[in-house]
């Protein structure tokens, strides 16, 4: 018998430092792909695997995030099926979650509607493939009360993550460090560490007793990964489940393993960039493991123009439906919905989010440009790094990054 598993999908976090996408949408909400949402990437993950009863605890800007939610992820009612956002609803008193670990205290009715016999608790904004009942099965063959998935990192990238301490056995967690300076290298593997990918398995009565007993700590931070792990680490009933053991439907040798934190700008960016070589890092073409999403009924893309230097053309890149490239050139460039590229216009290395118009003979390059921008005719961005910063955000890596709806001045 298959058993009983509800998952909560932690969506509610505000995500500052990919501000300014996240000035006016949860980070789970962010474009991504094109044709994506950030948090497409861990349901359908967990509807891949045929878990079908889901709640989303959203927080903070959750309308985008609701609505999206509530139009592309509907399930059969009849069969009991389910992925359902909850807003913060405040159920013991006039306060926001305290944390992660708040966040399902305060949804505990959740659980006991349900009564399952696992709990998955996911992160929502990563972009990964995982088959989370290879993941499921190890945690109930093991008895464990909580299992927690981590990805393997060099140990030179140690104090960049929650890091987990195995015994010699590799499989029970015997500590979790957050960015540890002296961290201790797997015992198969002294040059990594296990990096928290902050996913988890937990035995339901463990995890209530746990969220209860936090509950009552006035010194706890009510954070999954930083209070409830470790509570259960000490009391010796931890396991990890190593990413790198994960095998998903269809995918190849190259893009296997692969998972990116986006939680900043030029992280963001840079998963972007890993779609569109010829052979990618992350493949978005798998049809044993979809990434499902919604989107408006558009027209396929359209490139028209191809008079002397007036080509629309589009290389190394990928064009969402209703892109029109009238005489442009996008190059190695992720085009969203509703683009348009004027004659003459180039856009290099770059991300446009929906309805982004680029005017006659501009100039984009290593840039994110979020939804209804307007860039005029013979703008040049991301040439400037000075005149740039003057107007515009710009990362530590030198990417540009224009909020929804901002005018650009020529």
């Amino acid at each position: 018998m298959t058993p009983r598993v509800l998952a909560i999908v932690l969506a509610g976090g505000e995500g500052k430092r990919l501000m300014p996408l996240t000035a006016d949408r949860a980070k789970p909400a962010v474009p991504f792909g094109g044709i994506y949402r950030l948090i497409d990437f861990v349901l359908s993950n967990l509807t891949n695997g045929n878990y079908l009863r889901i709640v989303v605890l959203t927080q903070y800007k959750s309308h985008s995030l609701d609505r999206h939610i509530s139009r592309t992820w509907r399930l059969s009612a009849m069969l009991g099926n389910y992925v359902a956002p909850v807003p913060a609803q405040q159920r013991l008193g006039p306060r926001w979650f305290a944390g992660s670990a708040d966040a399902l205290f305060q949804n505990l009715n959740l659980i006991y509607d349900e009564m399952p016999e696992h709990v998955l608790v996911f992160g929502a904004d990563h972009i990964y493939r995982m088959d989370p009942r290879q993941m499921v099965q190890q945690h109930a063959e093991s008895g464990a009360d909580v299992t927690v998935a981590a990805i393997r990192q060099p140990i030179s990238l140690a104090d960049q993550f929650g890091v987990i301490e195995t015994d010699p056995s590799g499989r029970k967690i015997v500590a979790f460090r957050e960015k540890p300076k002296n961290a201790v290298g797997l015992p198969d593997a002294p040059d990594q560490v296990y990096a928290s990918m902050g996913n988890y398995v937990f035995r339901t009565q463990a995890l209530i007793d746990a969220l209860r007993e936090d509950a009552l700590d006035p010194t706890s931070k009510h954070d999954v990964g930083g209070n409830i792990i470790p509570m259960m680490v000490k009391s010796g009933g931890a396991e990890v489940y190593d990413f790198a053991d994960n095998v998903v439907p269809g995918s190849t040798e190259r893009d296997r393993g692969y998972w990116r934190d986006v939680g900043t700008l030029d992280a963001f960016y840079e998963a972007h960039m890993d779609l569109i070589s010829a052979h990618p890092v992350f493949n978005l073409y798998n049809e044993r493991w979809p990434i499902y999403t919604g989107h408006d009924p558009l027209p396929p893309a359209k490139f028209v123009h191809n008079d002397g230097d007036r080509v629309g053309r589009a290389l190394d890149s990928l064009v969402s439906p209703g892109v029109i490239i009238s005489g442009g050139l996008a190059l190695r460039s992720i085009l969203s919905p509703r683009v348009v590229l004027h004659s003459h216009s180039v856009v290099e290395d770059s991300v446009l989010m929906d309805n982004v118009k680029v005017g006659r003979g501009a100039m984009i390059r290593r840039a994110i440009i979020d939804k209804n921008v307007v860039v005029p005719d013979g703008a040049r961005i991301g040439f400037d790094p000075e005149h740039d910063r003057a107007r515009f955000a710009v990362t530590h890596e030198g990417v540009v990054v224009i909020g929804k709806n901002e005018v650009i001045e020529r």
